[in-house]
């Protein structure tokens, strides 16, 4: 594995003040080693720096309002991308020596992740961050906001400036973020000048009337392109509503929008901030039902709610990485995958061919559906994926597999929400003997994830029901699924 490193011009003016408090962030984090020749010297964490950050730039009002959105959807865009690169290194290697605290000192999560770490050395490899191959316009997914703009034009679609909380939203417009793709923009444009056609209001506040919500953007690396868009019913007929719907498939497919090219236009009615296909369906206005995706060499189905890592060549590095890390022998005809919060199938079906059996776990009946759907469009019959709660499936699953052991050797691969795991699915984890080596997925690992690591790895605790021999971490790899922010994923191993 190696570093690439490549330089961003951003397209924005540079304001100096923020750039170089920026840059003296990172200075700090990259000295991080020097406490222990300058113990008096502070560290900033991630959390405080971004902190300091976001006071600075408040403080700071003739900055545009470009330009105060790009500081809140992507804090590093001013920095080279090796300095991003760099940044985010040493961000990770502070968690992971936080997490060695907590395993030889017994610190608590709370006190560990609000304090410098103890630990001078990691007990395992931290290998390079993985850039992303690409960094500007990576997104395939982006979910534009609708609310007051600038001028005060409720009718306004973009991201939002400003809390809800402190009363001061103002929706600016995202044409100049260097992590939109061009079409994503266009499709937000159009919609923006829909509903400014339409006789219809917004719907900024649920209790405050209004009608047309955000719209989702999904697109592929072929050029393909899905529109969602969501919508209060409030008190009108199921007539009334066909009618603005018929009007939305007119601007997009023969007026104005129609220069969106979209493959496909989905409507959902929905009267809460976020419905699953179950809740409240998707209604497909126009075009194809899906679009598909190729990662790997494998074709993958995507539905209008499906999870899909939003930067595609990204998540090639992060499934070609997990299969290597998760398998480092090849794995080979007797060896099992147990994929926990699998998704549409995208890990397990590209480790599929190395493994004799894959069993996946999914909350959402529709990416169980997608994972189904996506094993048999690659010819792959030896993967099964069952539908419900993590912490409810597992357990009785573990038992089936406990009893004579059928499967052969067990590998786990866990991806899941920033929550992290349910204790329950730690617990049936941690207490299958078969399970050997355990890869952890995680976009933010300093939080509930920590919880995870520290009981996969603590001794034998009879009282907590954690009986199996521990794990211990032995190689993490950080991937740069997100420039331009502060975030990437981490994949940690554990063996025992």
């Amino acid at each position: 594995m190696f570093l690439i490193l490549a330089d961003v011009k951003p397209a924005l003016l540079k304001y100096k003040p923020i750039n170089v408090l920026v840059k003296a962030c990172l200075c700090t984090a990259a000295n991080a080693d020097d406490t222990k020749t300058n113990p008096g010297k502070p560290e900033l964490a991630k959390k405080k720096w971004r902190k300091i950050l976001k006071k600075k730039q408040t403080s700071y009002e003739h900055l545009t309002w470009e330009e105060r959105l790009a500081y809140s959807v992507t804090p590093l865009w001013q920095l080279s991308y090796e300095e991003q690169l760099q940044l985010k290194q040493k961000n990770q290697e502070k968690i992971l020596l936080q997490l060695s605290d907590q395993l030889l000192y017994g610190k608590s999560t709370h006190t560990a992740l609000t304090s410098s770490p103890k630990s001078t050395q990691l007990g395992f490899p931290l290998l390079p961050i993985l850039p992303s191959p690409v960094i500007e316009g990576y997104r395939n997914k982006s979910t534009f906001s609708v609310n007051c703009g600038v001028d005060g034009n409720p009718k306004t679609v973009g991201f939002y400036v400003g809390t809800g909380r402190a009363g001061n939203i103002v929706c600016v417009n995202g044409d100049h973020l260097l992590n939109m793709p061009e079409r994503h923009k266009l499709v937000a444009r159009c919609y923006q000048d829909f509903l400014r056609r339409s006789p219809l209001e917004p719907c900024l506040l649920f209790h405050g009337g209004g009608h047309w919500r955000e719209v989702t953007v999904r697109t592929n690396t072929a050029g393909q392109t899905m529109a969602i868009v969501y919508f209060h019913p409030q008190r009108l007929t199921p007539e009334e509503i066909n009618v603005h719907k018929s009007s939305l498939v007119e601007y997009f497919t023969l007026g104005p929008g129609a220069v969106c090219q979209l493959d496909s236009l989905y409507f959902q009615e929905s009267s809460m901030t976020r419905c699953s296909h179950e809740e409240s369906p998707y209604e497909l206005l126009h075009g194809q039902p899906h679009i598909y995706q190729e990662v790997l060499g494998f074709k993958f189905r995507i539905s209008a709610d499906a999870f899909f890592q939003v930067n595609q060549g990204a998540a090639e590095l992060l499934y070609h990485t997990v299969r290597e890390m998760g398998l480092p022998n090849g794995g080979g005809e007797v060896g099992t995958l147990l994929d926990v919060c699998c998704g549409t199938g995208a890990i397990g079906i590209t480790m599929s061919p190395r493994l004799r059996r894959v069993i996946g776990i999914e909350l959402i009946q529709q990416a169980v559906e997608d994972a189904r759907h996506n094993a048999a469009l690659n010819h792959i019959h030896h993967c099964e994926f069952l539908q419900g709660k993590a912490e409810v499936v597992l357990p009785g699953l573990m038992e089936v597999l406990t009893s004579g052991n059928p499967v052969g050797p067990l590998t786990a691969v866990v991806n899941p929400a920033r929550a992290g795991l349910h204790y329950r699915v730690i617990r049936a984890l941690r207490n299958h003997p078969s399970i050997r080596r355990l890869v952890y997925i995680s976009c933010k690992p300093e939080g509930e994830a920590m919880r995870n690591f520290r009981e996969l790895c603590c001794r034998p605790d009879p009282q907590r029901k954690l009986t199996g021999e521990a794990f211990r971490p032995t190689l993490a790899v950080p991937v740069d699924m997100f420039p331009h922010t502060p975030h990437c994923e981490l994949l940690l191993v554990f063996e025992r």
